[in-house]
């Protein structure tokens, strides 16, 4: 397929194009109880060549061998998750605190969404400010895995559909878009600034990088909006350096689950933010996450919800045409670590047995 033609997605109608079938159509989901909504586009289910090829411009190790993977059909938000959307997430802390709700009972704490702590705005306030504070159609920020993982279990609660951040090998099949070229666009690094905000270009009125709203670029041949650059993306994986050697020996599924591991790094980032050179926002490029991403959080333990040094950190959602188990699901939404599960006992949690909705479209 052509990296250069227009998007083979159109609004409200199923789309048979591009030598790819779309199990479904695009429509706005709107958050249980609220006008606030987000677009979601259907990824059709395919094979492609996962990694870069050695002569691959900006290549590293990393993104190497190339492999086949196998990816099922889903669909993924439009844009990357907003403060618009996420502050509806948020705002339930105070709410369920003030109100004093009553303890969950043993058998539904599966059941029971944690909502994060308030921000620490001494050190969050005045880069956001900086940036563009919190406005609605801004990307959310400064947001841990976890923070990510439990914000999709309360989408899946509100909403009736089954939420989650993407695999890794979602992520990139769903940016390349039916192309092998270092972007979806081809490989000329020079037109990156047509399709993303990223270190050339994403400049904010002090003169410093900064994050932009959201659809202000063109969009992929699938249309996802900034899949390149503007802030960069959790996957669900643990990030392995070596991971592709094995890989390219038979395993082909998109997601290993890891288990429980000490910490909670490294683990997936993908797409290159506003701060990041060209080549890291291509589409093979990735990278793990660092203790360093929490260095100025002053807590002991460190929040479980937020990176005090993560602005250049968010995440979209995926939603998979074929729903889980809801045991699977738990392993998609919960702590899987040790860190996060024996910080979480510590914190000031705040939970909630969300009442479920019926599927909005």
């Amino acid at each position: 397929m052509n990296a250069r033609v227009a998007p083979c997605l159109a609004w409200g109608v199923m789309v048979l194009a591009c030598g790819f079938a779309f199990a479904g159509e695009a429509f706005v989901q709107k958050l249980g109880g609220t006008e606030i909504g987000f677009k979601i586009v259907p990824i059709p289910a395919g094979t492609f060549q996962m990694g870069s090829p050695e002569t691959e411009a900006g290549r590293i190790k990393n993104e190497g061998p190339r492999h086949e993977v196998k990816v099922e059909a889903f669909f993924m938000g439009e844009h990357e998750v907003t403060w618009g959307e996420y502050l509806q997430f948020l705002a339930n802390y105070s709410r369920v605190a003030n109100a004093k709700a009553p303890p969950i009972p043993k058998d539904k704490l599966a059941d029971a969404v944690t909502f994060p702590t308030p921000i620490y705005e001494m050190d969050a306030g005045p880069e956001l400010q900086r940036m563009g504070g919190r406005a609605a159609n801004l990307p959310v920020v400064l947001i841990s895995r976890h923070a990510a993982k439990q914000y999709t279990k309360w989408l899946s609660k509100k909403t009736g559909r089954f939420y989650r951040l993407p695999s890794e090998a979602e992520w990139e099949y769903a940016a390349r878009a039916g192309t092998q070229t270092a972007f979806f666009f081809g490989d000329d690094p020079s037109k990156l600034g047509e399709y993303a905000w990223f270190k050339d270009n994403s400049k904010c009125e002090d003169g410093d990088p900064g994050y932009h709203p959201v659809m202000q670029k063109k969009p992929n041949p699938w249309g996802l909006y900034d899949i390149y650059g503007n802030v960069m993306e959790w996957c669900i994986d643990q990030y392995d350096a070596d991971a592709y050697a094995r890989a390219a020996k038979g395993a082909t599924d998109p997601v290993a689950w890891p288990g429980m591991t000490p910490t909670p790094y490294p683990r997936v980032l993908r797409g290159g933010g506003y701060e990041s050179e060209a080549d890291r926002c291509r589409s093979a490029a990735r990278m793990g996450s660092r203790p360093e991403f929490n260095t100025r959080d002053p807590q002991l333990p460190k929040s479980p919800h937020w990176l005090s040094d993560g602005h250049t950190i968010g995440f979209r959602v995926v939603s998979p045409v074929k729903e889980p188990s809801e045991a699977e699901k738990l392993k998609w939404w919960e702590a899987d670590d040790t860190r996060t599960v024996e910080t979480l006992k510590r914190d000031r949690e705040q939970r909630e047995l969300v009442t479920p909705g019926k599927v909005e479209k």
